[in-house]
């Protein structure tokens, strides 16, 4: 009998920890190879660890909620026979740690957790030992972590269990008993008996949040935080600069009205206008590649391909998955790909490799109604445009006749450390250019 050693995966090009949301086996469960063992939760998608092994589960190292970095142990098999992986991963634990990512920095924030990361923790002069996540949060939002009880293993505290109280407002500091703070955070003081108050941190809770008889108190869900902490990131690290134009959609309107029936009894799916303005913003950035890039810290990305994210929401979270090569597929191939992506999404079939590389958002806001709207950035690309909703409006037309036509809003934001006002001006004008001249006498959708 051999003892093998299951840990964290990397699902996607950039994720670099995950949470255990729920374990689907337990201690004594036998396991084929491929079995699903436990749903994870990243910034990116929720996925499943497969088992590498076939055999008999020993332990399960992590516990739910546990938010772990990309290769730290999450539970053990007992498999027949073979070379045990616990003596291969046995090196790594003695590896020197990396180092924690500057502020700014693109890499995510590696945690350590409690369920076996090769990042060693941290002590403090009381003689307790905090991971890097952990003190970065008591740092950000003022927490002493001698007054916290921690869930962890042997009493240790967790990223989890510092995000409860951050959630709930009532955040131990320095002045409510004994100071125990990290050395090599602690700033001398002058003796007058006193401590200072914690400096306000940017987006924390106000504390002192009540419930009364009749409110609903809803769990933040994996997904939800994950969703959270991402915008949050975007709206702190990204200038958001804001600009919209009208758009005379009226050509484009009636060609696809005048072939909707037909293409659907033909293709078996049907033509949205959305598929239109996804062509159209993919061709613009093929002019404009400027737009199709990324903030890297010391350089600007450009990246060659041009892979449109969208959005799509589900009762309780929002999916971004991508449309790779937008630019090289015709209309009829984007709207069958949204469609596919959509029931993926909307199915819980949606894998995490669908999420990744995308460099340009699209988000359809108009099919809620919104004529207007300013959405945040997916980091980190440089841009979102969101495709607000086709109204009728009386339009002032050449000789000063009044008439009736089809106008959308294009609201873009953009992160201003990539690109100015001239760049996504021309960007907007050439989108509306191309928009505005869609007809059945121009355009094919095949």
């Amino acid at each position: 009998m051999a003892k093998q050693t299951i840990t964290m995966p990397q699902l996607g090009e950039s994720v670099t920890e995950g949470t255990i949301e729920r374990w689907l086996v337990k201690p004594g469960d036998t396991v084929e190879k491929y079995d699903p063992l436990a749903e994870v939760n990243t910034d990116k998608v929720t996925a499943e660890i497969p088992s590498s092994f076939s055999g008999t589960i020993k332990e399960l190292i992590a516990s739910e909620g546990d938010t772990l970095e990309v290769g730290a142990a999450v539970c053990t098999i007992e498999t027949e026979g073979g070379e045990s992986a616990e003596a291969k991963a046995a090196p790594a634990e003695s590896e020197p740690a990396n180092e924690m990512p500057a502020a700014g920095s693109d890499q995510h924030e590696k945690l350590s957790g409690t369920g076996g990361s090769s990042t060693p923790a941290k002590a403090d002069p009381s003689g307790a030992r905090y991971s890097p996540a952990v003190l970065r949060l008591s740092q950000e939002h003022g927490i002493d972590l001698s007054q916290v009880e921690g869930s962890g293993r042997g009493g240790r505290i967790t990223r989890k269990d510092l995000m409860r109280l951050i959630e709930s407002g009532n955040i131990p500091t320095q002045s409510d008993g004994p100071q125990h703070e990290p050395a090599q955070t602690r700033a001398e003081q002058p003796k007058t008996g006193a401590a200072p108050a914690p400096a306000e941190q940017p987006g924390r809770q106000p504390a002192g949040v009540q419930t009364a008889a009749g409110d609903v108190e809803i769990p933040v869900s994996g997904v939800r935080r994950a969703i959270a902490n991402n915008m949050l990131r975007s709206k702190q690290e990204a200038p958001h600069a804001w600009t919209m134009v009208e758009v005379d959609v009226t050509g484009l309107v009636q060609y696809r009205d005048s072939i909707k029936n037909e293409f659907k009894s033909k293709e078996g799916f049907g033509l949205t206008y959305f598929a239109f303005f996804v062509k159209a913003v993919a061709q613009a950035l093929k002019e404009f590649p400027m737009m199709n890039s990324m903030w890297a810290g010391d350089k600007i990305v450009q990246k060659k391909a041009i892979n449109i994210s969208i959005a799509v929401a589900t009762e309780d979270a929002l999916f971004v998955p991508v449309i790779r090569d937008a630019d090289e597929k015709t209309i009829k191939g984007i709207a069958r790909e949204v469609k596919e992506l959509a029931d993926k999404v909307r199915s819980g079939k949606l894998k995490s490799e669908e999420m990744q590389g995308g460099t340009f958002t699209v988000n359809n806001t108009g099919s809620f109604g919104s004529v207007q709207s300013m959405g945040i950035i997916n980091y980190p690309q440089a841009a979102i445009l969101q495709v607000e909703s086709i109204v009728k409006r009386p339009v002032i037309m050449d000789g000063g006749m009044f008439a009736a036509r089809d106008m959308v809003n294009l609201c873009l934001s953009l992160d201003h450390r990539v690109l100015d006002g001239l760049v996504a001006g021309r960007f907007l004008a050439r989108v509306k250019e191309i928009l505005e001249n869609i007809s059945s006498e121009n355009t094919s959708v095949y």
